[in-house]
């Protein structure tokens, strides 16, 4: 029997999770000295590399003197909340990271609260504490505060600290001894994490928590195994949530170590591995023992609560641009990643229209951005919240809202959200002249906030939040207050048009670039539509005066990524996606349609 220990890192993003990841791959010396790797090795695709953040939970496995440790890195964004959950079913303990300035963050509550519901056994580590501005006395406070506010037991009261600085590979228990390796780590995770239950001689019973999938194998189910041994080759019986028992052989046995996965002939009880060869595997089901199935429990995923609706892509420039633009390829991609993101559901609404739901607008914008990087084209309409009936009232998603903001500015945040119906519930010094400020809120109301909060403090202010319940529906909430900037031809544009228009506004786009009638160029700087001629050239005569060519000065244009647009539109409008551009657009092109689309909803 090998000496197992299962953890996952859990934290609030950009706490340090993969970097301490990383730091405990480096000092347990399973990077051998002549292996290149990039910092932040975890984030393996080129969309968390670029952000920073991790998207996607995945599992390392690291060896200590006789130990073999089973690490699980967890997304930290609220959006991502699905894949914390069930990894926190498959781990023994966890390491609760907490940023030494920022402290108990809502990211954090949430993944505590799960941790602690299932009983799990924590390791605080109190990271950055190389900050000029950490105060690792009161986020340890803090913490306690929280564990005895979350209804934890004595014994997870107990939980021992260390403090860290992933970044530099420094990790102490005690804040006044000098440096420090990650040895105290690794012989605190062997000390006070408990060895896996089960036993290697039961009949067997392993549980998936997440997918991948390869195209030489097909689905490859990750798993823990709670009882019994797995061999390759072995029959076995998956036991799915539904009750359903499907028959089955494990054509390849994968485990970890380091960034490597190797192909494996046994795995026993504690272990986590990975195995190919049952294309009907799903999150939550059991593999048992053919002769004596025994299902576990199947797992709960939290419920999506933002939908948007894909669609083929309809506009004049339609084509152009994306390799897969047919109805059928957008949904063959759907259904590719419905069959690996637990999180997210997918329903057909129309002829080339399908219907997304999600986590949170994060999530949708992520889908998106890996598709059009793939070569699709489509269109994504305005992000709703999903509204339901509990117990004969409508009820809407609600979250726990927290902002820090400059104390100066703070007024101005208030009374925004005020008007969007949110309901303050804190407010706090956060010393360096900065408030925290916590609120609960309509999601709703928090669709196209961002932006502008952004603009209320200068870019220095940071806005968390993560679900909190269902509550009952508050009615209407303000949403954008300035207009749009339609163009009425099509064609591309020109400086001289360009140079009269951005008088009236912000332009989201700049020369020489091609436009269509309904396509929306700016945002008006009052609250109506406005239609304007981007194309329009200066007018020839025959008569020249000196000062007739004067210099044409123009503004740099808005730069509207993925999410910022997504955020900005309005229901009548859509976003068009292709490999090349994002462009915004009215639903229907001509003023016209526009008109008699405008009375129909009056």
């Amino acid at each position: 029997m090998q000496k197992i220990r299962n953890i996952a890192v859990i934290a609030h993003v950009d706490h340090g999770k993969t970097t301490l990841v990383d730091g405990l791959l480096e000092q347990s010396g399973t990077f051998g000295s002549h292996e290149q790797h990039d910092e932040r090795a975890m984030d393996s695709n080129a969309l968390e590399k670029e952000r920073g953040i991790t998207i996607l939970s995945k599992n390392t496995a690291i060896r200590y003197k006789d130990y073999k440790i089973n690490i699980i890195d967890t997304p930290g964004h609220a959006d991502f909340g699905g894949e914390v959950e069930r990894v926190l079913k498959m781990v023994d303990g966890v390491l609760v990271l907490v940023d030494a300035y920022e402290g108990v963050m809502p990211q954090t509550k949430f993944v505590v609260k799960k941790m602690l519901a299932l009983g799990k056994k924590p390791i605080v580590v109190i990271n950055k504490i190389d900050k000029p501005s950490a105060e690792p006395d009161r986020v340890v406070d803090e913490m306690f505060d929280l564990f005895a506010d979350m209804g934890a037991t004595d014994e997870q009261q107990d939980f021992p600290v260390i403090y860290a600085a992933a970044r530099d590979g420094i990790a102490k228990l005690d804040m006044d001894e000098e440096g420090g390796d990650f040895q105290c780590i690794f012989e605190t995770i062997i000390n006070e994490i408990p060895e896996p239950e089960g036993d290697a001689a039961n009949p067997l019973q392993a549980q998936v928590f997440t997918l991948d999938y390869d195209n030489y194998v097909g689905k490859i189910g990750i798993s823990r195994i709670f009882n019994g041994t797995v061999r390759k080759g072995d029959n076995v019986m998956l036991a799915k949530a539904d009750g359903e028992m499907v028959k089955g052989k494990i054509s390849k046995l994968i485990g970890f170590h380091g960034l490597n996965r190797m192909e494996i002939d046994e795995a026993e009880a504690g272990d986590i591995v990975a195995f190919a060869g049952m294309e009907t595997v799903d999150v939550g089901d059991t593999v048992c023992d053919i002769e004596n199935p025994v299902a576990l429990d199947p797992m709960h995923v939290e419920e999506p609560t933002l939908t948007v609706v894909f669609a083929v892509n309809d506009s004049p420039l339609a084509g152009q641009e994306g390799k897969h633009v047919t109805s059928n390829k957008l949904r063959e991609r759907l259904e590719f990643e419905m069959n690996t993101n637990v999180a997210m559901k997918l329903e057909t609404i129309g002829e080339g229209k399908f219907k997304v739901s999600g986590r949170g607008e994060l999530q949708i914008t992520v889908l998106a951005e890996n598709m059009r990087r793939e070569g699709y084209e489509f269109s994504i309409s305005r992000p709703e919240v999903i509204v339901k009936e509990i117990e004969g009232v409508k009820c809407e998603p609600f979250e726990h809202l927290v902002i820090d903001v400059p104390e100066d500015l703070s007024g101005t945040v208030i009374e925004r959200l005020g008007k969007r119906k949110a309901e303050m519930k804190s407010m706090l010094p956060m010393g360096q002249g900065f408030q925290r400020i916590e609120f609960e809120i309509p999601a709703r109301a928090l669709i196209g906030f961002r932006g502008q909060f952004l603009t209320d403090t200068k870019g220095e202010g940071v806005m968390n939040h993560s679900f909190l319940e269902f509550r009952p529906f508050t009615g209407s909430v303000e949403s954008r207050s300035y207009g749009a900037l339609i163009s009425m031809t099509d064609g591309e544009t020109l400086g001289f048009s360009l140079f009269g228009i951005q008088d009236r506004g912000v332009l989201f786009i700049g020369v020489q670039t091609k436009v269509y009638e309904g396509m929306i160029i700016g945002e008006h700087s009052r609250s109506n539509d406005l239609v304007v001629n981007p194309t329009k050239g200066k007018a020839q005569s025959n008569v020249r005066s000196s000062g007739a060519d004067e210099a044409i000065k123009l503004v740099p244009p808005r730069d509207m990524s993925l999410e910022r647009a997504l955020e900005w539109i309005e229901d009548d409008e859509l976003l068009e996606v292709t490999p090349k551009n994002i462009r915004i657009r009215k639903k229907y092109l001509t003023e016209n349609e526009r008109k008699r689309y405008s009375r129909k909803t009056k």
